[in-house]
């Protein structure tokens, strides 16, 4: 894992283990970029030393940007398909004709 001031790390909650958490890389502790990351968590506004563990990921600010977006559109979609089922599938030829 390698980081650079800006980028944000993404840990996963993962099954029981809580939400995904998002913190901003304040400072990289070596030239290389790899561990211990200064974080500050965007959900507590705490500042830690950090460890990242195997649940963990790094994000460059467009890179979590474009996350976001696609999830928003799906999202987005989701009151539209809800209130028009199948608007979003291929319709269902089985019925068709048999009037």
């Amino acid at each position: 894992m390698h980081a650079q001031p800006g980028d944000w790390l993404i840990v996963e909650g993962g099954g029981d283990h809580g939400p995904t958490r998002r913190g901003l890389i304040e400072e990289v502790q070596s030239p290389d970029g790899s561990p211990p990351y200064l974080v500050h968590w965007s959900d507590t506004g705490h500042r830690a030393l950090t460890f990242p563990g195997p649940d963990a990921y790094v994000l460059s600010s467009a890179q979590l940007r474009e996350q976001e977006l696609r999830a928003a559109a799906r999202f987005t979609a989701l009151p539209h398909e809800l209130s028009h089922p199948g608007s979003l599938t291929e319709p269902d030829t089985r019925t068709q004709g048999t009037r």
